[in-house]
């Protein structure tokens, strides 16, 4: 067992830390003060690959593993937290649509979307649908030849600012076996959009609702088969749960970089903080358990792209660990910092502002935790 990063790996790294580096670190502070979506940059991600990373090669995408992403992802977070969480968004849509589309609808939206030039939205949640998507009451009805869109989805990164919109539908039964998946146009008439949510973080990426009124899509429109649509979301969130993890911990690894070197600097009592055997100790518990939570999420990606029976329970575990120990990493950094964490002149209170909702998106810890528990429960189950 090798777990150090092979060859390739190692390229893809280095040139997501340049990348990140150079367009991302530089503006961050800058795009989450003005509320800034970058896109140019996130064209430039797309000309680098990072917009299409495990989107199959048949569809343009780099057909990268899970793995590999995770790894850029990181790297890329590092830079900006908001920005790359987008891109992980935007990577599931056109994925989506590349894996599960028409040959219609791939040769319509894959060519734009893999490389940044159009930009993707996905809507699963609504606002009496969070925890329970298999709940949600957005419809779509077969009308002459296509469907029409009738309902509203909550809390959809890029909405109103993005091209193209994957939307989860009831089109039979409640509960889960009655939700479609369809790609939609996201200028189609009938579709509005709602304020930009003034958040507590992520504030280079927009948060809107969407509503859908009476909006009419072809046949071509739709994802799979009818009733599958909870099946691709699932599996979506699989590596959605991998994806914002290794946000998680691309971000609490820049904060220890800055908690470190501050420690270095800093002075009290005629000696750097460095010498403080406390503080000492507080940096060697960050490192550890972020070493764990990395160690997690790389085995969870592993699992999830050897089409392990466990993978969800995996990505679940790791996903719940990783954004647990990336916030507590991020805060105790904060904290080091003392007075000057707590300041927009530093960059520690936006690294916990923006990680603080990665415990809540793509299934809360709580429910992340039931999942697992579920496994763990179940015969003939082990996960140890």
């Amino acid at each position: 067992m090798n777990f150090d990063l092979s060859d390739d790996q190692g390229a893809f790294a280095e040139a997501a830390q340049q990348f990140s580096n150079q367009e991302l670190l530089p503006m961050a502070a800058e795009w989450d003060q003005k509320s800034i979506f970058p896109k140019d940059v996130l064209k430039a991600a797309g000309d680098m690959g990072f917009m299409s990373l495990y989107t199959p090669e048949s569809s343009g995408g780099m057909g990268l593993s899970r793995l590999d992403a995770s790894i850029v992802f990181e790297q890329l977070s590092m830079g900006c937290t908001s920005t790359t969480a987008y891109m992980t968004i935007h990577n599931m849509v056109t994925w989506m649509i590349a894996s599960f589309g028409t040959e219609d609808a791939k040769s319509q939206y894959c060519p734009q979307l893999v490389t940044g030039e159009h930009l993707g939205s996905y809507c699963l949640t609504e606002a009496n649908a969070g925890s329970d998507a298999a709940a949600l009451a957005t419809t779509a009805t077969k009308q002459d030849d296509g469907y029409v869109l009738n309902g509203a989805k909550a809390f959809i990164s890029g909405a109103g600012d993005t091209d193209v919109l994957v939307v989860m539908a009831r089109t039979g039964e409640a509960g889960a076996k009655g939700i479609s998946a369809f790609v939609v146009d996201a200028h189609a008439d009938g579709i509005s959009y709602g304020r930009k949510e003034p958040k507590m973080g992520w504030h280079s990426q927009p948060t809107r609702s969407v509503t859908f009124d009476k909006v009419k899509i072809p046949a071509s429109a739709l994802l799979g088969k009818e009733g599958e649509g909870f099946i691709f979301a699932m599996k979506g969130l699989d590596g959605g749960r991998i994806n914002i993890a290794s946000c998680s911990i691309g971000t609490a690894q820049q904060a220890l970089n800055q908690a470190k070197q501050y420690m270095s600097e800093r002075k009290q009592f005629g000696r750097s903080l460095s010498q403080f055997q406390g503080l000492q100790f507080k940096l060697a518990d960050m490192a550890t358990e972020l070493v764990a939570a990395r160690q997690l999420v790389r085995y969870a990606a592993f699992k999830l792209d050897q089409a392990d029976p466990e993978a969800t329970a995996y990505c679940a575990m790791a996903k719940r660990y990783a954004t647990d120990v990336g916030f507590k990493v991020c805060d105790q950094a904060l904290q080091i910092f003392g007075g000057y964490g707590y300041i927009q002149e530093y960059p520690l209170e936006r690294y916990c502002r923006d990680a603080r909702v990665h415990q809540i998106l793509e299934g809360t810890n709580e429910i992340m935790r039931l999942i697992i528990a579920r496994r763990v429960l179940s015969d003939g189950v082990d996960l140890l």
